[in-house]
């Protein structure tokens, strides 16, 4: 069964730290971008960050840009998601996805997210 799986969220507090992993089974992530985004309760779904298959570029969105970093284990079949200073703002359920590349706006696996709180 091709399966992604988030973990790693929690409670934290305002400037805390989190690392948010997405792990793969059924598949090698390897050929694949991975983007991880999140949404807030009566928010729209924002796209937070990407990496790429091909060169390991990555993309943030400008909101996170300098907090966190996107990084991939090809060897562990997972991709994390390093989440620095968190903010209030931070707070929402983060997603990982599988992607043909990260300019793509096809979406090929989701996970079921894994929840972030950041207190004030």
């Amino acid at each position: 069964q091709v399966q992604l799986v988030e973990s790693g969220g929690g409670l934290v507090q305002s400037g805390g730290s989190l690392r948010l992993s997405c792990a793969a089974s059924g598949f090698t992530l390897d050929s694949y971008a991975i983007g991880w985004f999140r949404q807030a309760p009566g928010k729209e779904r924002e796209g937070v960050s990407c990496i790429s298959s091909s060169d390991g570029s990555t993309a943030y969105a400008a909101s996170v840009k300098g907090r966190f970093t996107i990084s991939r284990d090809n060897a562990k079949n997972t991709v994390y998601l390093q989440m620095n200073s968190l903010k209030p703002e931070d707070t929402a359920v983060y997603y990982c996805a599988t992607k043909p590349y990260c300019g793509s706006s096809r979406f090929l696996s989701w996970g079921q997210g894994t929840r972030v709180t950041v207190s004030s």
